[in-house]
């Protein structure tokens, strides 16, 4: 059998890469968010090394009616407050009308609301507001979720907002850095057909993983 040619074997081993080319962003007050499922298994390992405050982001893709892997949009919650972003090019490619992502977005919010509440468990959200903020997915393809992520984030008023993942597309890398103070991406292959290709163990995160990661981080 050949030897594996992806970078990481799983995501907490690309958590503890993620989180050694982040060492110059340690900073008192760190807030270190993940977006559920997977990112929250690598941001655990970053706000460990690190010494942030490890909390969740909760973000939820808006699909496509007949292709829900395709990306309409997504659409973010921190706090009480859900940010919404479109993707313009699809909607218009697929012509697709108000009623269809309206719906779409409906359903979504009541799930994100849900999932917030199962994560959460009581805790309530970590204080945003003046204090340094690095956004940690497992991977980014289209990057839509992400982008609805830092608009929920800056509506908080974070001193500094830093993007970290382990693997991303170049272009979606180029479009978040303008979003951003600082994007630290370890693999961006021009190539890139989906996140999976970073990790020899891509196995779904469960709803329970996340809640134990958050848990074991303890109150920010």
């Amino acid at each position: 059998m050949s030897a594996s040619t992806a970078p990481f074997a799983d995501r907490t081993e690309a958590g503890r890469a993620l989180a050694a080319a982040l060492a110059g962003h340690a900073a008192p007050e760190l807030v270190v968010l993940g977006l559920p499922r997977g990112g929250v298994v690598v941001a655990a390992e970053v706000a460990r090394a690190l010494g942030g405050t490890l909390d969740v982001v909760v973000v939820r893709k808006l699909g496509v009616p007949w292709q829900p892997e395709l990306a309409m949009g997504a659409i973010a919650a921190v706090d009480e407050e859900i940010e919404t972003v479109r993707d313009e090019h699809v909607l218009g490619r697929l012509q697709l009308g108000e009623d269809a992502f309206d719906r779409a977005r409906a359903r979504e919010t009541a799930e994100l609301h849900r999932r917030e509440a199962a994560y959460r468990q009581g805790r309530l959200p970590t204080r945003l507001a003046g204090r340094p903020v690095v956004v940690v997915d497992d991977g980014l393809a289209t990057g839509s979720t992400m982008r609805a992520a830092l608009a929920a984030v800056r509506r908080q008023g974070p001193a500094r907002l830093t993007v970290a993942v382990p693997v991303a597309a170049p272009v979606v890398c180029a479009r978040i850095a303008a979003e951003v103070d600082d994007v630290v991406c370890l693999w961006a292959p021009p190539d890139l057909a989906a996140v999976g290709q970073a990790y020899d163990d891509f196995r779904a995160t469960t709803d329970e993983e996340v809640r134990e990661a958050l848990a074991a981080a303890g109150p920010g």
